[in-house]
């Protein structure tokens, strides 16, 4: 039994919320569930919102305990490679979580940066529970990629079906490849924001922006039910894609 939380970028606040409302209680730093449910993460704990570091503690914590399971998405990737010393841009949300990182102490910023990047190095790029039934998966994944790990897999896995095309503000232009998924297993991903969470083909994007002042959701399995928060955050309506 699975409750798995879309991108919660920073928004440590709604992360409690959230965890609370699916039942989860709070014992010291780590939200328990009494029924012995597991939580998993689609990705992008941090930058943007107000409080990255203390959402990276938690999830390290509970995949420390085997109480969750956790794969990266694309702005944990870049936190990985600024830990790893390489000329990363500190920009579209990174510079919130460096700016926490460079206020903590010594002894901090030390333990912060390498349990990180051991989380990061022992995480699946995507994975696969209750014997391949279900899929997590940041950015999504095509079923002829389910079980591949080159780096055509990993592009997409962490930036989604990507045409080498930009938006006005940035982004790059995604492919809906949802739209063209026929694959068996329940595929769980993110990365996208949504205004709500979007099933299309055996898939479901939870990302529903809370970051961007929308809301944080989980989806319940194998209940498939979704559960959402409302966000504290200011909504920024550009930031949201339809693809209806």
């Amino acid at each position: 039994m699975y409750d798995i939380i879309g991108d919660i970028h920073g928004c440590f606040y709604e992360f409690v919320q959230l965890t609370e409302k699916l039942g989860y209680v709070w014992e010291g730093d780590t939200p328990i569930h009494p029924n012995g449910r597991k939580l998993a993460f689609v990705g992008d704990l941090a930058d943007r919102g107000p409080q990255s570091l203390r959402v990276i503690d938690t999830v390290i914590a509970l995949v420390q305990q085997n109480k969750a399971v956790y794969v990266p998405g694309n702005h944990c990737d870049k936190l990985y490679r600024f830990f790893l010393g390489r000329n990363v841009q500190i920009t579209h949300g990174l510079e919130t979580t460096v700016a926490e990182w460079e206020q903590a102490d010594e002894k901090t910023k030390a333990r912060l940066r390498t349990q990180f990047m051991t989380l990061y190095e022992h995480a699946p790029l995507y994975a696969v529970l209750d014997g391949g039934k279900l899929i997590v998966a940041h950015a999504g994944i095509r079923a002829d990629y389910i079980g591949k790990f080159h780096q055509k897999v990993k592009t997409f896995v962490l930036y989604g079906d990507i045409t080498g095309e930009k938006h006005p503000d940035g982004s790059p232009v995604r492919r809906d490849w949802a739209k063209h998924y026929r694959g068996d297993a329940l595929i769980v991903y993110g990365h996208t924001p949504v205004k709500k969470p979007r099933w299309l083909n055996n898939t479901v994007n939870i990302d529903t922006g809370c970051v961007f002042g929308g809301q944080l959701t989980a989806l319940r399995y194998p209940e498939m039910e979704t559960v959402s928060v409302s966000s504290t955050m200011p909504y920024v309506a550009e930031k949201f894609r339809s693809f209806d």
